[in-house]
C-alpha cells in the first residue's frame, strides 16, 4: 500500500480476514464482501493470499493459535505489514455460539474469525522472536517426557513381573536421556541470547524459581517486564474475578491465562512460601487469617509473578530487604 496516492487508499474496500489453519492449508474468509479462499500453508500459499487481498484495505487478520501451524503465516503477513490477532480457540468456539453458529468446519470456523475481528477487534501481536518459539517447543517437549517418565514410574510401582519390569527401566532410562538432552539444550539458547541469559539470571535470583520454572516464564511469557502488575496476573491467569449478581457477591475464582506456565508457578510458589522472606510472611498472615491452603498459595503465586515482571522491568536481582 505504499506510494498509493490518499485517494487510491481509501478507494478500497475495508475488510477482515479470518484464517482458519491446519497443517496443510489455510481456509480463508473476507468479511463483509462473503468471499473465500484456500491455499497452501507454506510461503507459496501465502504469497497467493496477499495478491488476492491486495486490492482491500485488510483491517485486521484473525487467526487460532494451533501450536505451530500459524507461526509461518503469521510471521509472513506480520512481516508485510498486515495486522494479525491470535486468538484462544476457546473463546473463538465460544463467540461462534454466541452468534448463533454452532456447525464447526474449517469453512465456518474461517467465516467466524472473520466476524470476530469485526465485532471484538482482538489485539494485533507481533510473532515472538524465534528463540523464543524454539525455546517454548523445547520446553513442551520437555514437560511431555516428564509427563510418559511420571507414568513409566507408577508403572513400575504397580508391576510385579521382572521382565516388564526391567522393561519399564529400560524405557525410564531413556526418558531420563531425553530430558537431560533437552534441558542441556534450553540452557545453551538461553546462554548464547544476552537479553535471555539476563532475564534467566534475574529469575532465578528469586528465591523460589528454579531453572524450570525461570524457563517456562522466559517461553511462555516473552512480556515479562513490558506489563503492569495487573496484566501480567491476567496473562498467567491468577487474577481473581469478580463473580456478582444483584445482591449476591460470589466467590472469586481465576480462570483463563495460561495454563502451562501458572502450572510451572505451583511447585516455586510452595518452596517460596518457605524460603523467600516477603513471600513467607504474606502466606502466613493468610494462613492466620483462616484462608485455605490452595488460596494462600494461589495468591503466593500472583504474588511471585508480579515480582518477576518487576525485576525483569527494573533489570535487577532479587535482594532481600532489610530492616
Amino acid at each position: 500500500m505504499q506510494g498509493k496516492e490518499p485517494s487510491q487508499q481509501s478507494a478500497k474496500a475495508r475488510v477482515y480476514i479470518g484464517i482458519d489453519v491446519c497443517k496443510a492449508r489455510l481456509d480463508v474468509y473476507i468479511y463483509p464482501l462473503d468471499k473465500r479462499l484456500v491455499v497452501a500453508n507454506d510461503a507459496a500459499g501465502l504469497k497467493q493470499l496477499k495478491k488476492a487481498v491486495a486490492k482491500f484495505d485488510v483491517a485486521l487478520v484473525v487467526m487460532e493459535a494451533t501450536g505451530k501451524f500459524h507461526r509461518l503465516a503469521h510471521r509472513n503477513l506480520h512481516d508485510s505489514g498486515f495486522k494479525v490477532a491470535i486468538v484462544n480457540p476457546l473463546r473463538s468456539r465460544k463467540f461462534a455460539e454466541a452468534i448463533g453458529t454452532l456447525a464447526k468446519t474449517d469453512r465456518v470456523d474461517a467465516r467466524m474469525l472473520a466476524i470476530m475481528g469485526e465485532s471484538l477487534t482482538p489485539d494485533a501481536v507481533a510473532p515472538p522472536p524465534e528463540v523464543i518459539e524454539d525455546l517454548q517447543e523445547l520446553a513442551r517437549g520437555r514437560e511431555g517426557f516428564v509427563d510418559d517418565r511420571t507414568a513409566v514410574v507408577n508403572k513400575i510401582g504397580a508391576s510385579k513381573s521382572a521382565v516388564l519390569i526391567a522393561e519399564l527401566k529400560r524405557q525410564l532410562r531413556a526418558l531420563d536421556n531425553a530430558i537431560a538432552n533437552l534441558e542441556a539444550e534450553i540452557e545453551r539458547q538461553i546462554d548464547a541470547d544476552p537479553v535471555l541469559a539476563r532475564r534467566f539470571e534475574i529469575l532465578t535470583s528469586i528465591p523460589g524459581i528454579g531453572h524450570v520454572a525461570a524457563t517456562a516464564l522466559i517461553a511462555g511469557m516473552n512480556e515479562i517486564g513490558q506489563l503492569s502488575s495487573k496484566e501480567v496476573t491476567m496473562i498467567v491467569g491468577l487474577a481473581p474475578i469478580a463473580c456478582d449478581s444483584g445482591q449476591h457477591a460470589g466467590k472469586r475464582e481465576i480462570k483463563g491465562g495460561r495454563k502451562h506456565v501458572r502450572t510451572a508457578l505451583y511447585m516455586p510458589a510452595n518452596s517460596a512460601a518457605q524460603h523467600n522472606p516477603d513471600i513467607k510472611t504474606f502466606y502466613d498472615r493468610l494462613i492466620s487469617r483462616g484462608k485455605l491452603p490452595k488460596v494462600a498459595i494461589t495468591a503466593a503465586m500472583r504474588k511471585l509473578v508480579i515480582l518477576a515482571n518487576t525485576l525483569v522491568r527494573e533489570n535487577r536481582l532479587w535482594e532481600p530487604r532489610h530492616a
